[in-house]
């Protein structure tokens, strides 16, 4: 390890090539433009060299992997010894349409299922809702009761398989219905393997698809951390997601700390529950963008895997190693994809995946093609797919662990990353907290000013983006879009009304009393949603329970 008196001789080197060397190279050559930004707009240096990581304890601070504080990744082997999970998101139509895509991706090799909901079942109403109209499978699949849950894993065994689902407000719901699906399948609680994303923070700074106001929802998030420690010990009861955020417009050290500060304020909730820490904490899971800036990016995973550990064992008390662990999933970055030469974004994916699992990533999802002009068609997800195949099987980048550790300039991007992280902890804190600040409007604003100063860029041209602003072509896109069943919403509809004449009328309504009463006291909601899913309660039923305990939310200006 470098001593004092080796920086003092690197720094002289230093400034004599400065002197030398880079003077001679700019007088001839002089760089590309006057300053470089990552796509955060943070300065990028020249050049990177030991004297950037002259404070940086290599043992305490980058350590090894597998081992605390886990910089270099949570697994001592990383892809070594097992692959990221290949999880793509999908959704849309009926429940039958994407099962004939689920059944699909696995045939060609994924390795775990991701649920992809259209917009009325993540805000809680039943596709016949009024509210609904226009909006059936549009942005994912439809599930109105167990029965779509039924349909929807119809054939694939809920045992074997992880499943991810992506849905917040109404989580609880959602989860309810996909335990009582793998009952009918005799499979057991203590089996199932998968995630619910239950992040209803981040829906309040960023996404928006919130129901009931802030605490109410931190209760029912609270109900499934609970439930699940106890009952379903495999799932992740909850996934932070920081992807959204970013989505929103955020910088990546936005989306770093604004995450890490969701996560925190949801296992201070859980310890107020009355649960023990290690009982919980190994469950939680997170879910990062990834974005184009490379090395950006693998400087945001990095910190945050180092941040977590510490805050864990230091702030929060956890005494197993488990409970150290920032395991992650990670999704490239659909605002990053343009309409315009959607081949191109195949070569923004591969970048963006690659960076993830150089990152370290435990899951991944590479987007498809044709996104920002439609869901995924067959043919554009199986590119996405083989993408992250490629990677895996061909690359080489998962034959050793952690490449770019010891790295000047991803350590050094760490470092400045978890710096910045905790000054937006110390104002968040001088705000009262994470609830506070979200009904301060602090979040929103800080990621409307990033996503103002981005798109500025791109309009004044200080930031291109190939085949908008820069390397534009005139010519009309050909490119095939998925065509979902027309009959959809009718069927859909008809399904939807005969479950509700063939049910045990009485039983829904008992059911759905019971879960009043549960919502207006103290106990945990779980195993009353699970009766009056079992119950065929649809989703909009039990919702507008809820609304009538806890009410909806609506958001202050805050401008």
């Amino acid at each position: 390890m470098p001593n004092p008196e080796d920086f003092e001789k690197f720094q002289t080197n230093l400034e004599a090539w400065r002197e030398e060397t880079l003077k001679k190279t700019l007088d001839h050559f002089p760089e590309r433009r006057e300053e470089f930004i990552t796509t955060s707009s943070e300065p990028i240096e020249r050049l990177y060299t030991p004297l950037d990581l002259e404070e940086t304890d290599p043992i305490e601070d980058i350590g090894l992997p597998g081992e605390y504080p886990f910089t270099r990744g949570v697994h001592a082997t990383m892809h070594r010894g097992r692959l990221w999970t290949m999880r793509m998101f999908a959704g849309f139509g009926t429940a039958a349409e994407t099962n004939q895509r689920f059944k699909y991706l696995l045939e060609q090799g994924q390795t775990g299922l991701s649920v992809a909901f259209d917009l009325p079942t993540l805000m809680g109403y039943d596709t016949d809702a009024p509210e609904a109209l226009g909006e059936f499978g549009k942005c994912g699949v439809a599930i109105s009761s167990l029965k779509d849950m039924e349909r929807l894993f119809e054939e694939i065994p809920l045992d074997k398989v992880s499943t991810s689902m992506t849905i917040n407000s109404p989580a609880a719901i959602i989860w309810a219905m996909y335990i009582a699906a793998a009952e009918k399948q005799s499979a057991r609680e203590d089996q199932l393997r998968g995630t619910i994303q239950n992040d209803i923070l981040k829906e309040y700074t960023a996404q928006k698809e919130y129901i009931f106001p802030p605490e109410p929802s931190m209760r029912l998030v609270t109900d499934t951390i609970e439930y699940g420690s106890t009952n379903v010990p495999l799932w992740n009861t909850i996934s932070i997601s920081g992807y959204h955020i970013r989505e929103a417009g955020s910088t990546a050290a936005q989306e770093l700390a604004f995450t890490l500060l969701d996560g925190m304020e949801y296992v201070r909730w859980a310890l107020d529950r009355g649960l023990e820490v290690d009982a919980f904490a190994p469950r939680l899971s997170y879910f990062f963008n990834a974005h184009n800036d490379f090395f950006e990016e693998i400087a945001k995973y990095r910190a945050a895997r180092r941040i977590w550990a510490r805050e864990m064992r230091e702030t929060f008390g956890a005494r197993n190693p488990r409970s150290w662990l920032m395991r992650f999933h990670t999704q490239t970055a659909g605002a990053s994809l343009t309409a315009q030469q959607p081949e191109v974004n195949i070569v923004r994916v591969a970048v963006q995946a690659l960076a993830a699992v150089l990152g370290g990533t435990q899951s991944l999802h590479t987007n498809s093609m044709d996104e920002a002009l439609a869901l995924p068609s067959e043919h554009a997800v199986t590119v996405a797919l083989r993408t992250q195949q490629v990677l895996a099987e061909e690359s080489g980048v998962a034959n050793t662990v952690d490449p770019l550790g010891g790295s000047y300039f991803v350590e050094a991007a760490t470092n400045r990353m978890e710096a910045q992280a905790y000054e937006y902890f110390r104002r968040v804190e001088d705000l009262g907290g994470v609830l506070p600040a979200i009904e301060r409007g602090f979040f929103q604003g800080e990621i409307a000013d990033a996503a103002y100063r981005y798109q500025k860029e791109i309009d004044q041209g200080k930031r291109k983006v190939v085949g908008v602003n820069a390397y534009a072509e005139e010519k009309e896109i050909e490119i095939p879009i998925l065509k979902m069943d027309p009959e959809g919403y009718r069927s859909q509809i008809a399904r939807l009304e005969a479950l509700r004449r063939e049910r045990d009328q009485g039983r829904v309504g008992q059911t759905l009393d019971r879960l009043r009463i549960a919502c207006q006291g103290t106990e945990n909601t779980m195993p009353y949603i699970l009766d009056a899913v079992r119950a065929y309660a649809t989703l909009g039923e039990i919702v507008d329970v809820m609304k009538g305990v806890f009410g909806v939310h609506r958001e202050q200006s805050w401008i």
